[in-house]
This record gives C-alpha cells, sequence and structure tokens, in this order.
C-alpha cells in the first residue's frame, strides 16, 4: 500500500484556487502576501483554527499603525474572504462588524492639453509610444502593455482590449496621429521577432487556455506583444523561459521624468493621461455614455467623476470677480 501524499501547503492550495478561476499574477501575488502577513500576525496560528475577530484586529491594525490606504485595506480583506470562502471552504455570513475601510473621494488630476503635449514631447522611444495611447485611447498603462499584434487594426483605426480590469474586453479607438509612428514600430518588432524565430525562439507568454488549443500561438506573429521585453525571462508560474512586455516600471520611470522635465507641478503619472483623455472627450461634448464605454467603467458613475473637474463648456461656472 502507497503512502499518502502530504497535504499541500496552505499558500499553495490558495494559489491553486485563484489559478482555477483565472486570476491574474498580480492577484495571486497580492493574495498570498496578505494570508501571509495575517498567519504571522496571529503567531503564525492556522487561519481554520481563526474567524472574523482575528481578521477583524488585523485589519485595524493595518489602519492604526500600518496607516495603509482605504484601498489596500480593502485588498487585504478581500485576500482574507477569498481564503475563508474558497480555499478553506467557510463562507462567512454578512458579519456587519468586519471593518471595511471608505476610500476617499478624490478628484482624478488632469493635465491641460498644452501640458499634455509638453510631457510627451519630451518622451521618446516605446515609452512615447505607449504614452501616446494612454493619452490617445484612454488605455490603463498594463492594458497598453499586453496588447498583442492582432488586438490593433490599423485599417480600422481601432483597438480590442482583452481581459481589462473586471475581466471584460472593449473596444477603443487608435489615433490616426500615432499610426505612422506605431506602424513603423511594428516593421522594427516583427524584424526582431524573424531574427529570434531564426534562432529558435520567439516564443511569447500565453494565457493557459490558447497554449493548450493552440500550440504554434506562442511562436506566430498575431499573438506577440506590441510592446515586447528587451529580453525574455522566466515564467514566475511555470519557469518556462520566454518572451514578455515591456515592465511598468520603465514607462513609469520616463513619465516622472517627463512631467519633471516639461515643468509640469501637478503630481502627474500614467495613469493621469488616461483621466486627461476623459476629460478632454467630456470638454470637446462627446456624450458620458460614449465615454464610459471607451474607458471600460462598469457603472457611470466612475466615468462621472470627471464632471467634476471640467472648467468649461455648460457645466463651467463663471466667478463674479470675472464678471457678469
Amino acid at each position: 500500500m502507497s503512502a499518502s501524499l502530504p497535504a499541500p501547503r496552505l499558500l499553495d492550495r490558495l494559489r491553486a484556487a485563484l489559478r482555477v478561476r483565472h486570476y491574474s499574477l498580480r492577484t495571486e501575488q497580492s493574495y498570498a502576501h496578505w494570508v501571509r502577513r495575517f498567519v504571522l500576525f496571529h503567531g503564525k496560528r492556522h487561519p481554520d483554527e481563526m474567524g472574523e475577530p482575528e481578521i477583524n484586529a488585523f485589519l485595524s491594525t493595518l489602519a492604526t499603525d500600518g496607516r495603509v490606504a482605504a484601498s489596500t485595506q480593502n485588498q487585504a480583506l478581500s485576500a482574507l474572504l477569498f481564503l475563508y470562502r474558497h480555499v478553506l471552504e467557510k463562507p462567512f455570513p454578512e458579519m456587519p462588524s468586519l471593518v471595511r475601510a471608505r476610500r476617499p473621494a478624490r478628484l482624478p488630476v488632469v493635465l491641460a492639453r498644452e501640458e499634455v503635449r509638453r510631457v510627451l514631447a519630451h518622451l521618446g522611444g516605446e515609452a512615447r509610444l505607449v504614452a501616446t495611447l494612454l493619452y490617445g485611447s484612454g488605455l490603463r498603462l498594463l492594458e497598453a502593455l499586453r496588447l498583442r499584434v492582432k488586438d490593433v487594426d490599423l485599417s480600422r483605426n481601432e483597438i480590442l482590449v482583452r481581459d481589462g480590469k473586471g475581466q471584460k474586453d472593449r473596444v477603443t479607438m487608435l489615433p490616426a496621429a500615432l499610426k505612422p509612428d506605431l506602424a513603423a514600430h511594428l516593421r522594427a518588432v516583427r524584424a526582431a521577432h524573424d531574427r529570434e524565430l531564426d534562432r529558435g525562439g520567439g516564443d511569447v507568454h500565453l494565457p493557459d487556455a490558447i497554449r493548450l488549443k493552440y500550440p504554434g500561438a506562442a511562436k506566430s506573429w498575431p499573438w506577440q506583444y506590441v510592446f515586447p521585453a528587451a529580453r525574455e525571462s522566466a515564467d514566475p508560474r511555470g519557469g518556462e523561459v520566454r518572451r514578455h512586455h515591456l515592465a511598468e516600471t520603465h514607462v513609469q520611470r520616463a513619465v516622472k521624468r517627463a512631467v519633471e522635465r516639461a515643468g509640469v507641478t501637478k503630481h502627474a503619472s500614467c495613469h493621469t493621461l488616461r483621466h486627461s483623455f476623459a476629460t478632454h472627450l467630456l470638454e470637446a461634448g462627446y456624450d458620458i455614455r460614449t465615454i464610459q464605454e471607451l474607458l471600460g467603467h462598469r457603472d457611470v458613475a466612475t466615468t462621472m467623476i470627471y464632471t467634476h473637474v471640467l472648467n468649461s463648456g455648460g457645466r463651467g461656472v463663471k466667478s463674479p470677480l470675472d464678471g457678469g
């Protein structure tokens, strides 16, 4: 009679449950981090022996001693609720006493059109192309970096965003002004990919289902990243060495430097370009429902935040100091 296999470790069970439900690698890493901190906070007690009081104590300490943001505290709560519901199979009731932090209502930072032009003028190479897409198409940074060649339609001036926030697909515009530079960039990426194929490489990361269904897709041109990383790297889940997309930090640092060099004093980042996209469309008179679809917001109330930063148009109010 063969010996029974040892029971999987808690974090391995957590990762398996997340992967079965197609959670992203980033969410997997985040949830594992919070579960580990929760266990260490309570002296390495097993979560099976704990419940609502221990969760509340952990979350309260994060807020009072750690002074974490509301979004961070809620992320920790989501990780623990997932652990108990889907790994330990102890679905909690409503638990009204659970600490749920409220996110403060803050207005987004928005650049004026001239400020956007100055920032983009201080960018070059791939960082400039990515930043221009954030402003010209309203993409989130990761949505731009995860674009595949097949998702960019130069003939229809469209970009298909796959598996965006909330695991939703959407279509947004491809700025005509960007097409020549983007086409030239894709020609350079294609030439580099062809050279890799000649050397026996050219493998790119694919979603698990696609890799199983179409084994040859990983080396095909349509599935390559529009903005590939300079070097191949090991897949954090399987360990295979393959091409990934450009790192977020590469663009974030470039945009930060460009904001400083442009003399912009606002606290602007990559996401500020997406905020500016939405606000400038509203200023131009486009319908808020259309902008909601372009941004991929689930609720129009999220898009409505941009109406509060408008300083002109129908909602604009003229100061009494400026005359009647």
